[in-house]
């Protein structure tokens, strides 16, 4: 395990999931149902969406040549970061309709919810990018994991109070930003090899 790409895995995910669709899901299926029946199935969506991208980001790695990979991979942040700041007005789209009923049904809902939000999304790819860029794909699942539960379990505990407090503007320009950084530098890496 390498904890420099687990802290930064962990940092990516976690700055790209916090103004992502799927906190404000959570978010809002936390204040009506039980917070930690919603976790529980958002957790358990997550850990398959990051098994999922880290073995697609690892095959990659070997069918793949190194410089067109770091081109593509300069074009996929590119690309998040302009989605990022152009979608930086909007908090994530209109979230489910909150989540009532028994522990167990209120974790399966949040679970479909998230299962069903979170493919091609911009912390799967990223999480893909980084097991295919870093060679350290388990490393890079328990940085995501962990980001992906983080955020989850502070929408959860949040709760409507968030989304009076969050910027969300300034996070998504943040991410923009940051994104658009990455991609340069995996841009100028392919040039100068």
């Amino acid at each position: 395990m390498d904890l420099a790409v687990a802290a930064a895995a962990f940092g990516l995910v976690g700055l790209g999931e916090l103004p992502d669709k799927t906190m404000f899901a959570n978010l809002l299926l936390a204040t009506r149902g039980r917070p930690l029946a919603v976790w529980w199935g958002s957790a358990a969506a997550f850990a398959v969406h990051v098994a999922i991208a880290v073995a697609v980001g690892a095959a990659v790695v070997v069918l793949v040549p190194r410089r067109a990979l770091d081109v593509a991979t300069g074009a996929v942040l590119i690309g998040a970061a302009f989605w990022a700041w152009r979608s930086r007005g909007e908090p994530g789209g209109a979230p489910p309709e909150p989540a009532t009923g028994s522990g167990p049904r209120v974790g399966l809902r949040a679970g479909a919810v998230v299962w069903l939000a979170e493919w091609g999304d911009l912390t799967q790819v990223l999480t893909a990018d980084l097991a295919a860029r870093t060679h350290h794909p388990w490393s890079v699942a328990a940085g995501a994991l962990a980001a992906l539960w983080a955020v989850a379990a502070l929408a959860v505990v949040s709760g409507s109070r968030l989304l009076a407090r969050l910027p969300v503007r300034r996070l998504r320009s943040l991410t923009a930003g940051v994104l658009c950084l990455l991609g340069a530098i995996a841009v100028a890496a392919a040039a100068g090899a």
